[in-house]
């Protein structure tokens, strides 16, 4: 007997979650699915190192839609309830400001209209219509344009007069303070959009949607972290009869009859491929893995004039004996520093690392005592600083350790009393670690920025511009970061990829 036919191939560039939701769509439409990743486990920028005990979830902690992963599991056949257990967070988080106030943000619009009338209680109906304001973004914003694909011109110009009427010109920050007038409660209100890599003083006002992603959706932690979504969706891959392999780089999109065709890996094998994604970064893809390909639109030139989230600091830490410490210290923190727009402007504009920070605390030991050893505690706490690519750049490897400790003292002071004497486990990332392990652009923790200018068409397309059988999914192309963000571009991407085509039958083979 011989095989007239054999599945047509896909080489999918990276694990991260928008490389392993697009490998299972592919799977899905009758696809041989290959998908490459240089670390050792896949998740990108969702995956885990253990240390000492401790597992540290190194990127996203929580889960806002859950419905975008049920909806991936069911287009596989499969049921994502019985693969991960979500738990919901209740409250969601806790902010703390420098003059002891605090907010918390949780489901239940009663409470939350509580917290708003204990904070500031003239600012109560100006709130009721930004959670409106927020839920008519979401309808437009992520029900609509970030479902579908946006590689045509016209699909943003029948639009236009949509976002005009949303006035998609004002940033997230302007639209909360036209609606409250607390410090505090504009602040909390227009965080967000530093979850996705934006700059809440320019990011397009759409982005407001977020809260309403809260509320009707709420906030959840996938027990085992997001790095057991990542390998949850890796087996589905391997039980479509995929393969994954792990510790293993990709040099080179290879190229012919002027259409991808493979890959050439970091020792020289060639892989072949009737189609290839790339999960790369959009920058990495376009400078790196197609370096040898004159670019008509995302050239190195275009990429360097290309706004880019800002760099994290990143310290993950594991502490000895705390479990039934820091009692009133919940699954997030957000810990505010003492300025808010000159911050932000320092990271995103000057590139300069100031001295005060405002912090991300993540600590998911509450919620699932499996990250640490028994009665200890596994913690990740975030500061935004800026990327690579400014004039006068940090020195990391000078500056990494003094801003750790100043870190730590701010943690000391205002949350964790006693945090130097507990710590047992110690790890750092700085801008140079997301450009070293995830090959980010400028250390760029998000990839490209979120502003009106470099979103939907204007990002990269899911269907490269520049290379016919070339597909992006991940942080970098359309709808853009975040885990719905990164789902959501293996959901557009398989509205684009044609299905493969059927296997011819078995015949018998001329003797």
């Amino acid at each position: 007997m011989s095989d007239s036919a054999a599945p047509e191939r896909a080489i999918v560039i990276g694990a991260g979650l928008g490389g392993l939701a697009s490998a299972m769509r592919l799977g899905v439409k009758g696809y041989a699915v290959t998908v490459i990743d240089r670390l050792d486990l896949p998740g990108g920028r969702g995956s885990s190192i253990t240390q000492g005990g401790h597992r540290f979830d190194l990127g996203p902690t929580i889960v806002t839609v859950p419905q975008g992963l049920r909806d991936l599991w069911a287009a596989c056949g499969r049921d994502f309830d019985r693969d991960v257990t979500l738990k919901p967070l209740d409250p969601f988080y806790e902010i703390r400001w420098p003059d002891g106030s605090t907010f918390t943000m949780r489901q239940d619009e009663a409470a939350m209209e509580a917290e708003v009338t204990r904070l500031s209680p003239p600012d109560l109906k100006g709130f009721r219509k930004f959670l409106s304001d927020s839920e008519d973004r979401y309808w437009f914003g992520y029900e609509n344009l970030g479902r579908r694909p946006m590689n045509e011109l016209w699909e943003l110009i029948k639009v236009l007069p949509r976002f005009a009427w949303l006035r998609a010109d004002r940033s997230v920050y302007a639209h909360a303070a036209r609606r409250v007038r607390d410090p505090r409660l504009r602040f909390a209100l227009s965080f967000h959009p530093l979850f996705i890599g934006g700059d809440p003083f320019r990011v397009t006002s759409m982005y407001i949607l977020v809260s309403h992603l809260e509320k009707a959706f709420g906030v959840h932690y996938a027990m085992g972290g997001v790095q057991a979504i990542a390998k949850a969706m890796a087996q589905v891959i391997r039980d479509q009869g995929g393969t994954l392999r792990m510790g293993t780089e990709v040099d080179e999109i290879l190229i012919e009859n002027n259409r991808a065709c493979g890959v050439q890996l970091m020792d020289g094998t060639r892989l072949g491929a009737d189609l290839v994604v790339s999960n790369a970064d959009a920058g990495h893809t376009y400078t790196r893995l197609l370096r040898n390909r004159a670019k008509r639109r995302w050239s190195d030139a275009k990429l360097k004039r290309t706004r880019w989230s800002m760099g994290l600091f990143v310290w993950y830490f594991g502490t000895r004996g705390t479990r039934e410490m820091w009692r009133d210290v919940g699954h997030h923190t957000i810990v505010v520093g003492p300025r808010y727009q000159a911050h932000i402007r320092d990271i995103f504009i000057h590139g300069h690392l100031a001295e005060d920070m405002s912090l991300y605390v993540h600590r998911p030991s509450v919620t699932d005592p499996s990250v640490a050893p028994d009665g200890d505690d596994t913690f990740y706490v975030l500061s935004p600083v800026p990327h690579l690519g400014h004039e006068n750049g940090v020195d990391w490897g000078r500056e990494a350790e003094p801003y750790r400790a100043k870190m730590l003292a701010m943690l000391e002071e205002r949350l964790l009393p006693g945090l130097s004497e507990r710590v047992s486990e110690s790890l750092v990332f700085t801008p140079e670690s997301f450009r070293d392990r995830y090959l980010s652009p400028l250390g760029a923790g998000f990839s490209i920025e979120p502003r009106i200018l470099q979103s939907a068409w204007f990002r990269p397309h899911n269907v490269s511009e520049e290379l016919p059988g070339l597909y992006l999914a991940g942080a970098g192309t359309h709808p853009g970061a975040g885990v719905p963000g990164v789902i959501g571009t293996a959901e557009v991407l398989a509205q684009l990829v044609p299905d493969a085509a059927p296997i011819a039958p078995m015949r018998m083979a001329a003797e």
